[in-house]
């Protein structure tokens, strides 16, 4: 028998009988009869297996497996360089890239792990073909996703970071989520996770109806008053959407733009967002 244990759970020996292998809890059931002195112990060693998998069961979070940026073929694996966002770390950066850590510690000869900065450049050795993380948390406070444009011909999550921390807002990016166009070393249709999302802050992106403890904020980079979303943001956007309001009951009329929340002054995100082909890929798709 083996048990998956949450990260920060004790691991607890019974010389012979019960071990720990890093997360896991393994039971060596022959040998527990083979030790038993009674069946009263072995009706104990029972509950104590029962509880660990009771405790199992509650991990609080899980990562949805996304798909690749492009809907063609994987390409070749080849180094790529990345450039540090706001809340990564190099787990997220391997996972995306299909790398282990210990690679790119290595590469890239780095001595403190945990010392990475924002905006540093690193080296992903013999990388795959991208892929978003995005990690589902337990949560009962997301009633509303809301969705933005910014507005600009080009941005990113670093960038919007730089952004809005000029504007005073100490915390810097305001959206939960934000999905690239091929601009500022991003590629169309890349979801980013920002710290706001990792940390299940309140976010920054819309005052009216008081949607920020209550809304997630996607942010979709582009200037929809003047050009069309394009076709792999709005694949990007609709798995996203889905699995998020899916995983946190969240029905469709609570997914608005930012300029249908009762109260905000805005045409967010643009007049050319194309909604009904929105809507209508959130209702029919399954799988997308």
């Amino acid at each position: 028998m083996i048990i998956d244990l949450p990260p920060t759970r004790k691991n607890y020996r019974f010389p012979g009988i019960i071990g720990a292998k890093g997360r896991r809890f393994v039971i060596d059931w022959p040998k527990a009869k083979e030790k038993a002195n009674s069946r009263f112990f072995y009706f104990i060693l029972t509950i104590f297996a029962s509880l660990y998998i009771t405790a199992c069961s509650s991990v609080p979070s899980k990562t949805i497996p996304m798909p690749p940026i492009s809907t063609s073929l994987p390409g070749p694996r080849m180094d790529a360089f990345h450039t540090v966002g706001p809340g990564e770390t190099l787990w997220r950066i391997g996972k995306m890239y299909d790398v282990s850590v210990d690679e790119l510690i290595q590469t890239n000869h780095l001595s403190n792990p945990q010392d990475l900065k924002m905006g540093q450049e690193l080296k992903v050795p013999n990388a795959a073909q991208i892929k978003p993380v995005v990690t589902l948390y337990p949560s009962d406070k997301w009633e509303y996703i809301i969705i933005h444009h910014s507005g600009t011909e080009e941005g990113s999550a670093l960038q919007f970071h730089h952004w809005h921390l000029n504007k005073g807002w100490d915390k810097g990016v305001g959206y939960h989520f934000v999905i690239d166009t091929n601009q500022s070393s991003k590629q169309d249709g890349q979801i980013e996770s920002t710290p706001r999302w990792i940390k299940q802050e309140d976010g920054a992106h819309c005052k009216a109806d008081e949607m920020n403890p209550r809304a997630i904020g996607i942010c979709l980079v582009g200037n929809f008053d003047e050009e069309k979303v394009s076709q792999k943001q709005m694949a990007a956007l609709v798995f996203l959407v889905n699995k998020l309001r899916r995983h946190y009951k969240i029905p469709m009329d609570h997914v608005l733009g930012h300029g249908k929340v009762p109260g905000a002054s805005t045409h967010c995100p643009g007049i050319h967002f194309p909604w009904g082909e929105f809507t209508n890929r959130l209702r029919n798709a399954h799988s997308e």
